[in-house]
């Protein structure tokens, strides 16, 4: 699959706010912008599941603030690449 990139034009307040949903440092805002995508098309189909969802993904950010993660060259390494 190809896919394009695009540039689009986004106020400093959408920006922040958008800096304050990652969930890692390094995490583009395009992933960021997928997952809020991914939440809003399950609250209209399966309401439950998105619940599901923002739990998991609180979850996760605690989790990471926390420093409980493994980084990729670490999960590498326990796979063996």
């Amino acid at each position: 699959m190809n896919m394009g990139a695009t540039t689009i034009k986004i106020y400093d307040e959408t920006k922040h706010k958008l800096d304050q949903l990652r969930e890692y440092k390094n995490e583009s805002y395009d992933e960021v912008i997928r997952k809020m995508a991914y939440i809003v098309k399950k609250i209209k189909t399966k309401p439950e599941l998105s619940k599901e969802a923002v739990v998991a993904i609180e979850k996760a950010r605690r989790r990471i603030r926390s420093g409980d993660f493994v980084t990729e060259a670490e999960a590498k390494k326990r796979l063996g690449f």
